[in-house]
């Protein structure tokens, strides 16, 4: 006994046992995937956090969650792979490189190629390190001989081979097209990487003039600087205004070309005048009418967003400084006749903020439709990827359908380089893993791949593809889960379905469990400059790791968002705290017991056996909930057993023979504590790894650590329906004298007369049996027990299934006083009666519910006849009084 209160220290202080718990872990290659041939093999690869800097609540929660999943696999006797990984983050590293270098004087120019390349990579050294700091202090079970990183030397030979392998099937492809382009950074970016905005902008109405001078056609924009590029403007063949105009010429005003008119059906006749210019080279439903049209591409802007010397006198502008100045223009000339106020969606780039400029620029694009088809056939399959919640389905789906060709070069120096060179004298392309054997007479590509190129691979490149007898390929791919936030649908989890479909023909994941966004207490997104924003580690330094995970993993149900809350992580820190003091001493009442000295074969009590029944109760619930994903519940479940039941009552009622002269008793009161807590310490550790190793590492266990400790499994011959209807009743009658004491004033240290009335034998024979629990809790001068009581004059009372209480408390209640709060009683019984009545007079309750769920509810309407009419008969004897 001595020996675990040294061990164990008299607070809780989560700062003290978490300090060097984890590298402890890792000394043990707990985490580590065995490759264990006679076990099933679970894997999940870490959804890669960008090397840009510290990580954020949201990372907490998703890696939270994949803790919870694999350390609980890992108990149910699974080899257990969870991957780390991080992702090279192309634009937003390089953009935070280079705004450090800006601090400095510099830019990426002055270094070249070669050395800013080696100044990122120090930068990722440098945050990467974070990272694994942060993980640590998180508590995350992590296989780190098997971290790999997305410009690692094997995840790039993946990428080059799948660039090359999707090239020579042509679905890679160059061309000139319209892509996003974000002039801040100056590189192309795909549909995802642009945020729509609403924006107060205008309509500007112009008449171009016909180059025979017969008249005007009326067209409008909302960007003015790119008429400077058109080289049509289209009307509807339809259109019965303008089929006399069809083939013929207008002058484009400012700049003076002569340009045709043509018709289109892409055309609205009834949107404004019927007429639209066309910019092929500023704008992709422009560059499709032009392409039909043979029309030239006239690119008037540089890549930085300023306006270029096809722009003519505008040349150097700025875009937007541009727009004012030939709107100006325009209405001297007369041209622009009507401004016209216009809210309209305007595409912003998700890492600079810029205003996203249609571009026409030569870039390399992967042909989707093929890619997207295999990817919606399999959700038709037995093998389709299931999403949790169900209805992102849809979501991934509705994408998936409605897919463009994915523009994958990016004008950056930091990333996976495109494998294509270029022959110096012939312009020939051509595309390998490796460089042409003459390289001297070709030129790389500049340009890198979209960062989502190469994670889109991460299931399979982490594993050793495209070797494909990889020993960890071949054992742990498919993955069995994927956790994410629904925000990467489309970034993420719709390009590893396609890709790892194309490459392996196998989903990638069985599983993909979606969770919400960690928003502010008041439901506002977190973000920098409303200055809501929590870091973890703050949370972690005050409460410790487990309060922080426990309050992320059940503080939600799957897919909803999250609402902070210090107070709640507070709570989550109580509870702990509650756990640790319950623990702290069982272990000292323990005397030093050993495992092998644990034995429930002795006599048990009720509370023995109702303790065991709820705990089974409690691991086949947790059990159940787990599977499904459903921590919050899970996390209630565990809260009320831990709390209410072993807590405030098994704890309470093992005091007495733990305290007295029995040693019988005492040593199967020992054993039962130390196997309840034994599997609730495992239940609970999935959720909170440092406290519960920390307890279980003082408990009688067999194991070297609770990580690699199995599973609880419901063990049915400690099941006794029977002693927890005792229970039930003990606690009823309890709770009921608590209630009056406290209804009259009257402490539990001042001693009462206490009546009980049985309504049967079968209870009279509880009671007798389980005295000893109501004298130590309701602490009676006198206890009477009988079927048969009578009624004595002013009394409190209440009624319990199967008893009838009686406090005879004269002179501390007033009669008025107790008809009126028995009157409450007997409407509050009353209202019981008529709902349950009603449901069982419903005649499609009674036929289409179960029989049981219906003999279930027969017997809640006999129960509450009884307590209704119980409480009827004291109010008429007080009155009569």
């Amino acid at each position: 006994m001595e020996q675990n209160e040294l061990k164990m220290p008299t607070k809780y202080e989560p700062q003290r046992i978490e300090q060097g718990r984890y590298e402890w872990w890792l000394s043990g290659k707990f985490f580590e995937a065995k490759n264990d041939h006679d076990k099933e093999p679970y894997t999940i690869v870490i959804p890669p956090p960008n090397v840009t800097g510290r990580l954020h609540l949201g990372h907490a929660w998703d890696t939270t969650l994949q803790d919870i999943l694999t350390r609980m696999k890992r108990m149910q006797g699974y080899d257990v792979l969870w991957l780390p990984g991080m992702d090279h983050a192309g634009i937003a590293t390089q953009a935070r490189v280079e705004g450090k270098l800006r601090e400095e004087g510099k830019t990426r120019y002055d270094l070249g190629r070669e050395n800013f390349v080696k100044e990122t990579w120090k930068w990722k050294e440098e945050y990467a390190e974070f990272i694994r700091q942060q993980w640590s202090k998180l508590g995350l079970g992590l296989d780190y001989s098997r971290e790999r990183f997305t410009l690692d030397e094997g995840l790039s030979n993946a990428v080059r081979d799948v660039f090359v392998s999707l090239y020579n099937e042509g679905l890679i492809y160059r061309g000139e097209y319209i892509i996003n382009w974000d002039p801040a950074t100056k590189t192309a970016l795909s549909d995802i990487e642009v945020i729509h905005k609403d924006v107060q902008g205008a309509f500007y109405h112009m008449r171009y003039p016909l180059a025979d001078g017969t008249g005007t056609i009326e067209v409008a924009t909302t960007r003015p600087e790119t008429m400077l590029g058109d080289t049509a403007v289209a009307v509807h063949p339809e259109d019965e205004r303008y089929k006399h105009l069809i083939g013929k010429t207008v002058i484009l005003p400012i700049v003076g070309r002569e340009i045709p008119i043509v018709a289109d059906d892409y055309v609205e006749m009834e949107f404004g005048s019927g007429a639209v210019k066309i910019t092929p080279a500023h704008d992709p439903n422009d560059f499709e009418i032009g392409n039909r049209h043979n029309l030239e591409r006239v690119l008037v802007m540089n890549e930085d967003g300023t306006m270029n010397e096809k722009a003519g006198k505008y040349n150097g502008m700025d875009r937007f400084e541009c727009r004012k100045q030939i709107v100006k223009d325009l209405q001297d000339e007369g041209v622009l006749f009507q401004i016209e106020d216009h809210m309209h969606s305007v595409g912003h780039s998700e890492r600079s903020g810029a205003v996203v400029e249609p571009y026409l620029s030569t870039q390399w694009f992967v042909k989707m439709e093929p890619l997207a088809k295999q990817a919606i056939d399999l959700q038709r399959s037995e093998d389709k990827v299931h999403f949790v919640p169900d209805r992102f389905e849809k979501m991934y789906l509705h994408w998936m359908e409605n897919i463009h060709d994915w523009c994958i070069s990016r004008q950056l120096w930091w990333g996976h380089r495109i494998p294509a060179w270029y022959h110096k004298e012939t312009g020939k392309i051509y595309v390998g893993t490796e460089a042409p054997a003459d390289e001297e007479n070709w030129e790389q590509d500049n340009d890198v791949l979209d960062t989502w190129f190469s994670s889109a691979l991460w299931p399979f490149s982490t594993m050793g593809w495209p070797d494909e007898n990889a020993e960890d390929f071949k054992r742990y791919y498919p993955t069995s889960c994927l956790v994410t936030g629904y925000d990467i649908i489309a970034f993420w989890v719709s390009r590893m379905i396609f890709q790892g479909l194309n490459f392996t023909e196998k989903r990638p994941f069985k599983d993909v469990l979606i969770h919400g966004l960690v928003r502010a207490e008041d439901g506002q997104k977190m973000s920098k400059s409303l200055g809501n924003g929590v870091d973890p580690m703050d949370v972690i330094d005050k409460y410790g790791a487990d309060s922080l995970r426990y309050f992320l993993s059940t503080g939600s149900s799957p897919g909803q968002d999250l609402r902070f809350s210090m107070e709640k992580i507070e709570a989550v820190w109580n509870f702990a705290n509650k756990i640790w003091n319950a623990s702290r001493f069982a272990l000292m009442n323990m005397d030093g017991m050993t495992y092998e000295e644990i034995d429930l074969s002795g006599e048990k009590s009720v509370a023995d056996k109702w303790i065991l029944t709820r705990l089974n109760d409690t691991i086949d619930t947790v059990t159940k909930l787990a599977e499904k994903y459903e921590f919050g519940e899970v996390g209630r479940a565990l809260y009320n057993f831990i709390w209410d039941d072993l807590c405030d009552w098994y704890i309470e009622m093992a005091k007495l023979p733990l305290y007295g002269e029995d040693e019988a008793a005492k040593k199967t009161t020992r054993s039962v504590l130390a196997y309840v807590l034994d599997n609730t310490m495992r239940l609970l550790h999935p959720f909170m790894p440092f406290i519960t190793e920390e307890i279980w590492q003082n408990l009688p266990h067999n194991g070297e650590s609770i990580t690699i400790a199995a599973w609880p499994q419901v063990n049915e011959q400690y099941s006794d329906q029977t002693a927890a209807s005792e229970m039930k009743l003990l606690m009823d009658i309890i709770r009921s004298v608590r209630n009056i004491r406290a209804e009259v004033n009257t402490p539990m240290s001042k001693k009462i007369k206490l009546m009980l009335k049985a309504k049967d034998e079968q209870v009279l024979h509880s009671l007798e049996k389980n005295k000893q629990f109501i004298e130590k809790f309701c602490n009676p001068e006198e206890l009477h027990i009988a079927t048969n009581i009578a009624t004595p004059e002013k009394a409190m009372s209440a009624v319990v299934t199967g008893v009838e209480l009686f406090l005879p408390l004269a002179g501390l209640i007033n009669i008025d006083e107790e008809i009126s709060r028995l009157e409450k009683e007997w409407d509050k019984w009353n209202k019981e009666v008529e709902r349950v009545q009603k449901k069982l007079a419903n005649e499609r309750f009674i036929s289409k519910a179960p029989q049981a769920i219906v003999d279930e509810e027969r017997a809640k309407e006999q129960d509450y006849l009884e307590k209704r009419t119980t409480v009827e008969e004291r109010i008429k004897e007080l009155k009569s009084e």
